[in-house]
């Protein structure tokens, strides 16, 4: 006779308008009830415990709760409802959710001897204004983790072999029994590696790696900025159990300019004129990064006037082109006039107009002339 599969709602206990909180209580319930860890060797109570989670994983999904609702187990077939039992999620992600993942041991407590990635190194170097603009090499020292040569990384003395802990028979967890929960915990003699080391290498005291201070070539590109980093691959501290190094950040710091301040590419500057260079016009002499440039200034310059230096400014990061040099004008107004100095002024006053400039028509005035 075909097995008959029990009703998901069922199983669970609830009624077919139970909720997610209502679904979720009663899972919990079930699997703490029946779940192998606390029933070893108990079929009967891996089956409850495997037809719980089912009903839980097809009851919390919208769509195959809708699909269940109406067509029955026919509806969610290969959805982790059908003939059998087919885990198509991950039953550590709905233990965890009720926080008893690594008291079952399906988190990431048995992972301990995988291979891990290394952390990743932060440096802070400072360079000058001009080094940001126009790039530079640089040799740092980076203290950092290195894996032994003398043991090779493997902590013991050449010629001898860490042993399997004798507390954990080398799983680096042990088990606790609290109440009528299963616990398990990294094993405090071994630190969760499984072995111990019998014979420590003398060079590394068994760590199998050794703090030193690595000596690295940086290239800075031209046009970095106050604040950029850059990454070195596999520069940063050792993998644990063969894994792969952590990366080396070097963060920036770029020195302020004493004469230019930067804004993206642009590097802007105020330089001071005369009142009588404003008036007549005159040729200045700008500074940029590399050579002084002439600048032409017209006649009648106003104060806060700006004119580019096209291409003088900085460097794009690894692109093409650079941005300009913006200088802005400043008329200085002198303070204090000898008595020619002030004589000059004002026979100059006497010939300029009201606020120097003719008064414009008005309105009526200039239609006036165009008609006549």
């Amino acid at each position: 006779m075909p097995v008959t599969k029990r009703d998901y709602y069922e199983i669970l206990g609830v009624t077919r308008d139970a909720d997610e909180s209502q679904l979720k209580a009663a899972y919990r319930k079930l699997a703490l009830q029946h779940h192998p860890d606390r029933n070893p060797d108990n079929h009967e109570a891996e089956e409850r415990f495997k037809e719980a989670a089912e009903a839980y994983s097809v009851l919390t999904d919208g769509q195959k709760r809708a699909a269940y609702d109406r067509f029955g187990h026919q509806g969610v077939q290969g959805a982790g409802g059908s003939q059998g039992f087919s885990q198509d999620f991950d039953l550590g992600d709905i233990l965890s959710q009720f926080g008893f993942g690594d008291i079952f041991g399906t988190g990431g407590g048995r992972g301990r001897s995988r291979a891990q990635r290394g952390e990743d190194v932060r440096y802070d170097l400072e360079i000058s204004f001009e080094d940001a603009a126009f790039g530079m090499s640089a040799e740092i020292q980076v203290p950092r983790l290195e894996t032994c040569a003398h043991c090779e990384g493997k902590g013991s003395e050449p010629g001898s072999a860490p042993v399997t802990c004798p507390a954990c028979k080398g799983r680096g967890e042990t088990l606790y029994q609290q109440g009528f929960l299963s616990v398990r915990r990294t094993c405090n003699q071994c630190g969760g590696g499984g072995k111990i080391i019998r014979n420590p290498c003398r060079d590394c005291r068994g760590e199998g790696s050794k703090r030193v201070n690595r000596k690295l070539k940086v290239n800075i590109p031209a046009g970095v900025a106050d604040g950029n980093r850059l990454r070195l691959s596999q520069e940063g501290q050792p993998g644990a159990n063969g894994g792969p190094n952590g990366d080396l950040y070097v963060f920036l710091k770029v020195l302020e300019h004493a004469f230019f301040e930067r804004h993206e590419n642009d590097l802007h500057c105020a330089i001071p004129i005369t009142i009588t260079q404003a008036a007549l016009g005159a040729e200045i002499s700008v500074p940029t990064l590399e050579a002084s440039h002439t600048l032409r200034i017209p006649e009648g310059a106003q104060s806060g006037a700006t004119f580019r230096l096209r291409n003088q400014g900085i460097a794009v990061v690894n692109g093409h082109g650079r941005g300009d040099i913006v200088v802005h004008i400043e008329v200085k107004v002198p303070t204090k006039l000898t008595r020619d100095q002030r004589r000059l002024f004002e026979q100059l006053q006497e010939t300029l107009p009201v606020n120097n400039e003719p008064k414009e028509k008005g309105l009526f005035e200039k239609v006036k002339d165009y008609f006549m």
